[in-house]
This record gives structure tokens, C-alpha cells and sequence, in this order.
């Protein structure tokens, strides 16, 4: 059994890593954390998140307490702001746990971006060299004998899983940039009440055009240039991207099909679609990434879904650590 620690579990994407971790075959959550001055400090997890009462009833603490944390911990997941993750994994890692980080703080290898998209200057440049991105059905290789897995961002995942193939399969026109219109649910802003996510307040809307901390990880990790138009849209989680690029020569539907299929033919978490198109509905509360496609006169649209808590977060960093200890990439999801 691997001692687990959770930090930021009283959050959403937290709540569905305890939620994994506890059934997982062969772990165990030694404590589950929350920042010093929450509110949640002191609770039981099913006080804050109800639908596991009498399912999981750890008591959060205050990370800022360090003698609560056990030296005898093998992993750490941190569902917590980039600001603290970025202060936190350092200490982590000096106490030999593998850390799983699911925010920002160590996704780049550019420390120039962490200021110019995230406002802080990044103190620890060794460590970002020393970082593996987490995008599990391509970095395995690497995943597998990393200390710092950086997840990737939930609009990040499914835009990667989209156009990897086809860029690598070299299909896409050089001279026409991917235009990627994505529409997230407002659990993607996160559990603080905020009048931004209040459903009350809430209109699909386009938000940080050119601006997004997403954009620069997007091209970042796909080598390319694209065009990336976030939406905010009046529903609880989940995310649609719908993708247009234009294809390099006439290429038939059933040949998309075969390049998206040689990638993923053994990736579980990801499905793809030959006469469908998904939806938010198909992948709801599931950790599946669902890709479908349409072609038409050399331009193809491309119809990427996933759960934004889960593959785009949760079920991510678990299949990550998964991967990194040597279990079924699936155990404990699916």
C-alpha cells in the first residue's frame, strides 16, 4: 500500500481525487489537507461534500501545520492554487514523496511565461527542467520514472488529445492555425464563491481571448501555433471544444479515423467517434476524453469532450500515478 497525501481536497477537482484514491486497490490517503485560513479546517470530508457520508469521513487539517505531515509518504497530490503549489513542491519533494501537481506552477519549461501569464516570477528553474507533463496517454515513457508529474490543464487535455495525431501524422496545412472554440462549465473556476461563477449570473460568454494561461501551454506542448477562444457556459462541469483546421490534401474521413485509432487503440480514457459527435452528456462524471470529426472540401472540425474535474483533472493525476507505480492505468477509475 503507498501512504498518499491529498492538498486541497475540500475543492472539486479535491473532492473527486479523495473520492479515487480511497477505492483505490493499493493506496492509502494518510491525511487530507486544506489552507490554513479555510473555513473547511476541522470538518469531516462528508460534512463538505456530502454524497460520501458514511463512504469518507477523513477530518481536514491545516497544511500549515508541517507536523501533521508524515515523513513515511510516497505520493502527493496538490489540488491547489499555482501560488502554492509552486511553494509546496519543493518541500515535497525534499522528502522523497512523488508529487502530483494539478495546478499551473510547473507546466512550462519557460519560466518567462509564469510571469507573463500567471504574475509571479518562478524561484525554481532546476526544478521546472526536472518536471514531466502529465498528458498520460503520450508521456508515459517519461511518466513512469518521474518525482514531479505536472498535470495538465483541462482545456489543455483535450485540445492535445484532439491534434497530437494529426500533427504527428503531418496531415494539417502549415499555413492555417487550428481556430479552437472551447466551452467549459463553471466548476472550472473553482468552488469559492465568486459572482463570475454564480449560476445566477452566469452567460455563455468568451472570456481572456489571446489571454488564457492555457494558450501558452497549448502551444507550448503541441509545437504549433493555434487560435484558442475560451467560453464560460451556464452548466456545472464538463467541456466541449469544437477545432478547425484545414488538412494539407483530400483526405478521406475513414483515413482520420485510422490516425486517431493508431494512437489510442490501447488508451483506454480515450474514445473515439465515427458517425457521432460528442457531447457534454456522454462524458459527465466519466474520465473519458471522446473525439469525433467532420470533413468537409480539405477542413476538418474536430469535436473534442471530456469532465473537466475528471480527465481534465482528477482522473488524470490518478491515471498519471498509476503509470508512475506500475498499476492498470485504469485502476480505481473505471
Amino acid at each position: 500500500m503507498l501512504n498518499v497525501l491529498i492538498v486541497g481536497a475540500s475543492g472539486y477537482a479535491g473532492a473527486e481525487l479523495v473520492n479515487y484514491i480511497n477505492r483505490h486497490t493499493f493506496a492509502n490517503i494518510k491525511k487530507i489537507f486544506v489552507s490554513n485560513n479555510s473555513l473547511d479546517v476541522g470538518k469531516l470530508f462528508s460534512d463538505v461534500h456530502q454524497q460520501f457520508k458514511n463512504i469518507i469521513d477523513l477530518r481536514f487539517e491545516a497544511i500549515g501545520n508541517s507536523t501533521l505531515i508524515d515523513k513515511n509518504i510516497d505520493a502527493v497530490f496538490l489540488a491547489t492554487d499555482h501560488c502554492v503549489s509552486h511553494t509546496l513542491v519543493p518541500s515535497f519533494l525534499s522528502l522523497g514523496c512523488v508529487v502530483f501537481d494539478l495546478s499551473g506552477a510547473y507546466r512550462f519549461k519557460k519560466s518567462t511565461l509564469y510571469l507573463d501569464y500567471y504574475g509571479f516570477a518562478h524561484q525554481y528553474k532546476e526544478l521546472l527542467k526536472k518536471s514531466v507533463y502529465g498528458l498520460a496517454e503520450w508521456k508515459e515513457k517519461k511518466i513512469k520514472k518521474a518525482n514531479l508529474i505536472a498535470v495538465p490543464g483541462c482545456y489543455a487535455t483535450c485540445v492535445q488529445l484532439a491534434l497530437k495525431p494529426l500533427i504527428e501524422e503531418n496531415v494539417l496545412c502549415d499555413t492555417n492555425m487550428p481556430i479552437i472554440n472551447a466551452i467549459s462549465g463553471v466548476s472550472g473556476a473553482g468552488r469559492k464563491t465568486n459572482l463570475k461563477n454564480s449560476f445566477c449570473e452566469v452567460s455563455l460568454q468568451p472570456y481572456n481571448i489571446f489571454t488564457h494561461r492555457h494558450t501558452p501551454e497549448i502551444i507550448e506542448k503541441l509545437g504549433i501555433p493555434v487560435i484558442f477562444i475560451p467560453h464560460l457556459g451556464s452548466f456545472s462541469r464538463g467541456i466541449i471544444a469544437t477545432i478547425t483546421c484545414k488538412l494539407k490534401y483530400n483526405i478521406k474521413s475513414m483515413d482520420i479515423y485510422n490516425i486517431f485509432y493508431k494512437f489510442y487503440r490501447n488508451k483506454p480514457l480515450v474514445r473515439i467517434y465515427k458517425k457521432y459527435l460528442p457531447s457534454i452528456k456522454s462524458v459527465e462524471k466519466q474520465p473519458f476524453c471522446d473525439i469525433g470529426f467532420v470533413i468537409k472540401d480539405n477542413y476538418i472540425v474536430i469535436v473534442t469532450a471530456e469532465d473537466n474535474l475528471l480527465k481534465g483533472a482528477a482522473a488524470q493525476a490518478v491515471q498519471c500515478f498509476n503509470i508512475r507505480f506500475g498499476f492498470s492505468e485504469t485502476e480505481s477509475i473505471i
